[in-house]
């Protein structure tokens, strides 16, 4: 029995980090088929090796998490890389991370990359006022890596953000020697290339891992969709310290009167491009009929 990590999966093989820090290159049991399974980058594993030297995936320990899109397990910490400069971030698909994230059990950390060109002092204030780590950092610099690995010290890690705003740049100063692929922007679309085709766990050291994914549209928007629309609410940290003082118990934060979500938007303490999110993300979970199931 060779207990360890699942730190690569390419071509049908698993590359596992085994307790005496080797890797032991595995094919998965037919049962996984059958049952409708597959072992995740991040899982806990039991492999057995045969008499030839080849390995096996015999068992999948108890997952934290797991996420359809991109396929990885046990994430800590997911790192949502933005920037105020080509490509600009949309607000929304950090606010909608932050839901999957938080579903998951995850923390998220916004990092904020190209600050040598611009600050992004707008989603610094949203984030950070909202309750979230917000780390500002330069690939090309290196200004603020240091702090931005401190905050995933002893955590297994997912990065993800639109393509071209830096993840595999950053991930190659967090990582000197790792040499991820990293693509150029388009000046005419603002958007960059896809150049992550796999998901891959980096150590480290301490316990700590990243995983380079491929871009933010990889994070399926059918995760969304098993969210009730009364609970999406609990998925904003800045709605909780009112949620539960409207006039109505039932209240959606919509047009309800007397509530004091809305009337913390109106006066400053919720975001307003927060709030924007969660009436858009509120229709979108509105869709699922969850009785059809």
């Amino acid at each position: 029995m060779i207990r360890g990590k699942i730190v690569k999966a390419l071509s049908g093989f698993y590359y596992v980090k085994t307790e005496d820090g080797s890797i032991l290159t595995c094919k998965a049991r037919g049962k996984f088929r059958l049952d409708g399974t597959s072992p995740l980058v991040g899982d806990a594993v039991i492999c057995s090796m045969d008499s030839a030297g080849n390995g096996r995936v015999d068992t999948v320990e108890k997952r934290k998490n797991w996420f359809i899109r991109p396929a990885v397990a046990n994430i800590d910490t997911l790192v949502f890389v933005a920037a105020n400069t080509n490509p600009v971030t949309d607000p929304f698909l950090i606010d909608r991370v932050s839901v999957i994230a938080h579903e998951a059990d995850c923390e998220l950390v916004v990092c904020i990359n190209k600050t040598d060109i611009d600050p992004g002092n707008d989603i610094f204030g949203v984030f950070s006022s909202a309750g979230f780590k917000v780390v500002r950092t330069s690939a090309e610099t290196g200004e603020g890596c240091a702090e931005l690995l401190a905050a995933l010290s002893g955590k297994t890690c997912a990065f993800t953000g639109n393509s071209g705003v830096g993840k595999s740049s950053i991930l190659n100063i967090l990582m000197p020697g790792a040499n991820i692929e990293t693509g150029d922007v388009s000046l005419r679309l603002g958007r960059g290339k896809h150049t992550t085709r796999h998901v891959e766990l980096y150590e480290l050291g301490e316990d700590t891992y990243i995983a380079d994914t491929p871009g933010f549209a990889s994070f399926d928007i059918r995760m969304m969709q098993t969210i009730a629309k009364e609970d999406l609410q609990y998925d904003f940290v800045d709605f909780e310290p009112f949620i539960g003082k409207c006039r109505f118990a039932d209240c959606a934060h919509l047009r309800e009167p007397d509530c004091c979500v809305t009337e913390a938007v109106a006066d400053g303490r919720i975001a307003k491009s927060r709030y924007e999110s969660y009436e858009k993300l509120y229709q979108l979970c509105a869709q699922h009929k969850f009785w059809e199931e």
